[in-house]
């Protein structure tokens, strides 16, 4: 493997473990601090029934941690270009919620940040998958 092709991997490597690590803190979050996650995410809760959805989004986002870092390891590049690109219905979505729960400009925006860092590294997993 050439120069520039290390460099490629291993940026690529660096996003999705970024990714990975946010996506495990969020996780672990919304289980410690399930109002404070939810106010993060830009949805706030009226009601402590309401705890238990926001847990089960963080059981779902640290099965997708696990299944990204399994991949991750295993440099299954093909897969994870996927999923970031797949990925991008999360923030799109997170962000359309956000908006219709009048959340502040700048929790709409980090979504629209998250997109576009999904896109990034669905770009940069594509170079690594072919080799440009």
């Amino acid at each position: 493997m050439n120069n520039k092709n290390r460099r490629i991997e291993t940026t690529g490597f660096v996003l999705v473990l970024l990714m990975i690590l946010i996506q495990a803190s969020y996780g672990v979050l919304s289980f410690v601090a399930p109002s404070e996650f939810a106010t993060v995410r830009g949805t706030e809760l009226f009601t402590l029934n309401d705890l238990d959805w926001v847990q089960i989004y963080g059981s779902r986002t640290l099965f997708i941690t696990l299944v990204l870092s399994y991949l991750l390891l295993t440099r299954h590049f093909k897969a994870l270009m996927w999923c970031a690109l797949f990925g991008l219905i999360m923030p799109i979505a997170d962000g359309y919620l956000a908006h219709q729960a009048h959340a502040p400009l700048g929790v709409v925006l980090k979504h629209v940040a998250t997109g576009v860092y999904l896109l990034a590294t669905f770009i940069v997993l594509r170079m690594i998958v072919y080799k440009k």
